[in-house]
């Protein structure tokens, strides 16, 4: 059983991508190709309900955890004439739960012959008779799985964030552009892009609501995240698995997990990526692990302009999750208001009524079932969606701001891409792994 990761240098993506004579769009000018900086009138976003009707399409789902069965849920809700057919995991235990859920909630039965264990487990659900993959594992897995199903001319759902590292987010940019040139669609869970009141709102800016963008500050201030104590009689390999949120070269740490969704937005408002980082974070009550449980990062656009983005996950603490968008005629929370100056309120997103006719304040399709939607109605309709090199930039960024929070040290994009950085094994198999529990020290570390 081959388990070793396939480890690709940046010349050799680079070379795939050449292949296909799409090489410009992942070098150091990359830029996010689906927003325009242009300010003509824009057309309110379209919705769909549900997605529309067609022939059969069959998912296999890799990473049965509980975001992996979600998004199982999530399709299968989008539309008619869908089924799921083959589940894929490490762990026996989240491929039951996973067959129960989806046996609950959609009177859906896999078969014992369809459920795949191990590490090797992607590979045998991406060659099962499936057109659809639905990728939701720990996303150090994410580029190596994502090129697998490119290459099998699969269909992708590709969980946020795209890598942990320079070197995966660089294999998931190059996949990406493969994909776009098989027209093959490709989803990702930035969700945001597929919400009704975000996608609303960025239209009214875009259309010059708040005047020219000037700056931005994001927010996802929380509680503790969820950790697992090592049990007796777990390997190393199995003990950080299932405790995969705590280590960077499992989750890349909350900068990269967490606040991949404020940069990839404030990212879509500005029409490109930031260029700079410079941040700061440590560790105070993380029990397991060694990421940092807190992260103040500002990034830099190429123009001067800048971003702050706060992450915080520590129990006791005033939470703050969201966006604050200025422009030279006011601001805007992202969401579902836009202030003057004055601070007076001049536009608001209007949610739908309940039965007794006040405002619900939600959405009417829930944005994790709507991204499915989106991705059934792509694959059906054949017109053209995919966000992969969206989410490979803001991960990248991401990957930016906490490498310059863990060494204390400036980082920039052009670094990023021609960094050899790879967190993790070599090899993935349950046993030994030598990466210990040590947070790393600003001032020491080394990029």
């Amino acid at each position: 059983m081959d388990n070793k990761p396939r480890s690709k240098s940046r010349r050799e993506f680079i070379a795939d991508a050449a292949a296909l004579s799409l090489i410009g769009a992942i070098g150091a000018g990359y830029t996010l190709s689906s927003c325009s900086s242009h300010r003509s009138e824009h057309a309110d976003p379209v919705f769909h309900d549900v997605a529309p009707d067609g022939p059969l399409l069959k998912a296999g789902v890799i990473g049965c955890g509980g975001r992996g069965t979600g998004a199982a849920i999530n399709f299968l809700n989008s539309g008619p004439n869908l089924q799921v057919t083959a589940l894929g995991d490490v762990f026996q235990h989240r491929i039951d739960n996973c067959r129960k859920r989806l046996k609950e909630r959609h009177d859906i039965d896999i078969k014992d012959q369809d459920c795949h264990v191990g590490f090797d487990a992607y590979k045998r659900v991406i060659e099962s008779d499936v057109d659809v993959i639905l990728h939701v594992t720990p996303q150090h897995f994410r580029p190596l799985h994502f090129e697998a199903a490119v290459r099998a001319r699969k269909h992708v759902f590709i969980e946020k964030p795209a890598g942990v590292d320079p070197a995966g987010v660089r294999s998931v940019m190059a996949s990406g552009k493969m994909a776009e040139a098989a027209g093959l669609t490709v989803v990702a869970g930035t969700n945001f892009r597929h919400q009704r009141d975000y996608l609303t709102t960025h239209n009214m800016v875009k259309n010059g609501a708040i005047g020219d963008l000037v700056s931005a500050n994001a927010y996802d201030v929380r509680g503790k995240i969820w950790h697992v104590n090592r049990q007796a009689g777990w390997s190393d390999m199995e003990a950080m698995l299932r405790d995969w949120m705590n280590w960077y070269w499992l989750s890349g740490g909350d900068n990269v997990d967490i606040a991949v969704h404020q940069i990839d937005m404030v990212s879509m408002y500005f029409g490109k990526h930031p260029v700079r980082a410079l941040g700061f974070g440590g560790r105070h009550r993380r029990p397991t692990g060694d990421v940092y449980d807190h992260y103040s990062v500002e990034y830099v656009f190429d123009d001067g302009k800048t971003f702050q983005c706060k992450t915080r996950c520590i129990d006791g603490c005033d939470n703050k999750h969201g966006f604050l968008i200025f422009g030279t005629k006011g601001y805007t929370n992202c969401q579902n208001k836009i202030w003057d100056y004055d601070d007076k309120l001049v536009w608001e997103y209007q949610y739908p009524l309940d039965k007794e006719g006040r405002p619900t304040n939600r959405v009417a399709i829930s944005s994790y079932d709507e991204e499915h939607i989106n991705f059934v109605t792509a694959i059906r309709n054949n017109t053209p969606l995919n966000q992969a090199e969206n989410l490979a930039a803001a991960t990248l960024c991401g990957v930016m701001g906490r490498e310059s929070a863990i060494t204390g040290r400036e980082t920039t994009w052009e670094e990023m891409m021609d960094s050899g950085l790879r967190l993790g094994p070599e090899e993935y198999r349950m046993g030994p792994i030598d990466i210990k529990p040590v947070p790393p020290v600003p001032g020491t570390a080394v990029l």
